[in-house]
């Protein structure tokens, strides 16, 4: 088949792009290529691969397949996300400024302050909910614009159309991360984003068995130099991972319709819980970007926040009464988790930098997976009845 072919559907594209059958056994699913070099014909004359740092054949079927998801051609598997984030802002120089999205994953944020700003990067952190605010934090010298929509952990959205028209028109690129939508519900670089990011240790695998990342690009220049920051700085995803994801693709549709059918079910219920203040959901009416979360996406994924009565102390009561849920960080799996951002995900934020992104005491995570519905609830309903 023809894996760039747009007329084939997202699930037939997750299990065949990049995916022939192996042309010496036939074999259906991609082998995994345990090598770390290659055979040379003759000095410098190789078969496509020479050092596994730079390619491996099962890395390429994955990256080609994930890329291929979010309307692209060049993917770049990581060892996590982490290593997604660094190797972006190595596209960037001394005295370079990025605006970014306010309410972002603890890991960037730290990675933003307490790494590439020493290196002569400069931050500016504003809500990007509102399109105005980064026209006036525009300056001469950003080269970048980072975004996450929904935010993590406050379910906060950014009109990607929008925000991209922003960033070209100041001479700087887009970065969108994925990882909350995939690239099943939601497609940056069709809204006009340069770069999407995925910590693909989620939902791309979605089975809480591997950490792992992938940076994303349609744009030829742009992924040249990816490439050799790639393999020079080395943070390649292992084999095994790349295969193990790449099986995972295959089933991403069906997964992610399964966590967004129950965390429809689990939103709509904590709403109307006497114990919990509020739920931020972008599929429920009342987030107040539901319409534009309809506009840019096809979906609302399986993660929310939400506001417990009674602050931390309620909070810890939920945590620590749930089941079937499970306290841990991370999420995507097909497990559900809950956590509390500010004394977990987030909390290499000081608590005045909590204050100002909006990370209150009584904020849970949760990420909903695809266990019964009626177990979620039930045990939900079990432990805020323990408040």
């Amino acid at each position: 088949m023809n894996s760039s072919d747009d007329e084939l559907g997202f699930e037939t594209r997750a299990i065949h792009a990049g995916q022939a059958p192996d042309p010496t056994t036939g074999a259906v699913a991609t082998p995994l290529y345990m090598t770390s070099t290659y055979v040379h014909s003759e000095p410098g004359v190789f078969a496509g691969y020479d050092y596994s740092r730079a390619g491996n054949p099962t890395r390429a079927a994955f990256e080609h397949c994930v890329a291929n998801l979010e309307g692209a051609r060049f993917g770049f598997a990581l060892a996590s996300g982490c290593l997604g984030v660094t190797t972006v802002m190595h596209l960037l120089e001394q005295g370079d400024h990025v605006v970014a999205c306010d309410d972002m994953y603890g890991g960037t944020y730290r990675l933003f302050e307490d790494v590439f700003k020493k290196q002569g990067v400069d931050f500016s952190y504003i809500d990007l909910r509102d399109p105005s605010t980064l026209e006036a934090a525009m300056r001469e010298e950003t080269r970048m614009v980072w975004a996450e929509t929904p935010t993590n952990p406050l379910m906060k959205l950014v009109d990607i159309e929008r925000i991209a028209e922003i960033a070209h028109a100041g001479g700087a690129r887009l970065m969108v991360d994925n990882t909350f939508m995939s690239p099943y519900f939601q497609r940056p670089l069709s809204l006009g984003a340069d770069l999407v990011l995925h910590s693909t240790t989620k939902y791309i695998n979605g089975h809480s068995d591997l950490i792992g990342g992938v940076v994303i690009t349609d744009d030829e220049a742009l992924a040249g130099r990816l490439d050799f920051l790639h393999k020079s700085i080395g943070g390649i995803q292992s084999v095994f991972d790349s295969y193990l994801c790449l099986r995972s693709l295959k089933t991403l549709a069906v997964r992610m319709r399964a966590h967004e059918a129950n965390a429809t079910a689990v939103a709509r219920f904590l709403q109307d819980h006497s114990k919990v203040e509020w739920v931020a959901y972008p599929g429920l009416a009342s987030h107040p970007q539901h319409e534009l979360a309809r506009r840019q996406t096809s979906g609302h994924g399986g993660m929310m926040s939400i506001g417990v009565k009674g602050g931390l102390d309620a909070a810890r009561v939920l945590m620590a009464n749930v089941r079937v849920f499970t306290l841990a960080e991370s999420l995507g799996g097909v497990e559900s988790l809950i956590e509390h951002p500010g004394l977990m995900t987030h909390a290499s934020l000081s608590e005045e930098r909590q204050r100002e992104v909006g990370i209150a005491p009584g904020l849970l995570r949760l990420s909903v997976g695809i266990e019964s519905e009626v177990d979620l609830i039930r045990d939900l309903d079990r432990a805020l009845g323990k408040i």
